[in-house]
């Protein structure tokens, strides 16, 4: 019996040492942010400084890219775990031949609008016929601004398209536009607010485009059997769920460190307006939802063909 005993008391020890071993080697899991660090990404920061990734045997690194067209090609060619990507550009890249799925999302609205100035002669979309307006990325953005000006009776043709990259604001200040296609709403319109030269927005998917989600998570088609991903994305929704429990403690852990000098006031409006548009199940997917979107997609030339759902996007078992 004391041999016995001997022998499950170092068993258990054994176990233990394992089980310490496999805390302390955590799981690399790098994921490439869309752009610079903002409000946009809080769901992957809190859960960071909560330690639900830790919880879950996860080292995580969040790598804000040099150049923000880079990061789901890298996650395709093996040199990331997971990008940061938007709804539409995955659905090109997915046609262009990478091998990318969408695991989860972060925004769950569309952020983009059709901003003018809320003191200037432009009431309604109908009032921007033979006007002038700025874009920053042509095609999806062009695409969007289509659609809605024939909600109105409005062809493009009857526009005038400027490129005004990323002074979507400044453009409409300096009178070189009357309106701007592309503007996120929680950014745009409090920058212009913050500057005092207010603006009024029209909301893409109350103008004829379905409803999409924003910014989502993508990984590798090859990497989708990896059980990590899966606590990945469950550390997300512990994240969002603690996010919108605890917005103000949230605040502090986004700013914390190396990120306080995102503690001003645009990020600080722009996190009380995205706070309500975050993904409350991020690893969900509504099939029907992201079928419609890839169709309008195809209708509007921006892709040729839609490939099976299951490519492209799923829902981690």
């Amino acid at each position: 019996m004391n041999l016995l005993r001997k022998s499950i008391v170092l068993t258990a020890l054994l176990l233990s040492m394992h089980s310490t071993g496999m805390a302390l080697a955590a799981e690399k899991v790098t994921v490439l942010l869309d752009w610079f660090v903002n409000p946009d990404h809080a769901p992957l920061f809190v859960a960071l400084e909560k330690g639900y990734f830790a919880e879950r045997g996860l080292d995580v690194e969040l790598i804000a890219p040099s150049n923000p067209n880079d990061p789901p090609k890298l996650v395709a060619a093996g040199k990331a775990d997971i990008a940061v990507s938007y709804q539409h550009q995955h659905q090109m890249q997915v046609e262009q031949g990478l091998p990318l799925v969408r695991i989860a999302t972060l925004v769950a609205t569309p952020l983009n609008s059709l901003v003018v100035l809320e003191d200037g002669p432009i009431k309604s979309i109908g009032d921007l016929k033979g006007k002038t307006i700025g874009y920053s990325v042509g095609g999806f953005e062009t695409a969007l601004l289509k659609v809605m000006l024939a909600k109105e009776g409005i062809a493009l043709s009857d526009v005038k398209l400027v490129n005004v990259n990323f002074s979507l604001s400044p453009s409409l200040f300096t009178g070189q536009v009357d309106g701007v296609i592309g503007a996120f709403r929680n950014f745009e319109l409090n920058q212009m607010a913050i500057e005092k030269r207010p603006g009024h927005a029209f909301f893409v998917e109350e103008y004829g485009i379905p409803a999409y989600d924003e910014l989502i998570l993508v990984a590798d088609r090859a990497s989708l059997g990896d059980a990590k991903l899966r606590r990945f994305v469950d550390a997300v929704e512990a994240g969002v769920q603690y996010l919108v429990n605890h917005p103000d403690e949230s605040w502090e852990l986004f700013i914390k460190g190396d990120r306080k000098s995102l503690d001003d006031e645009l990020n600080r409006r722009a996190w009380r307006d995205t706070l309500p548009r975050f993904a409350l199940r991020p690893g969900a997917l509504d099939r029907q939802r992201y079928v419609r979107f890839a169709r309008f997609l195809q209708e509007q030339d921006i892709v040729k063909n839609v490939a099976p759902l299951d490519e492209w996007a799923q829902e981690l078992p």
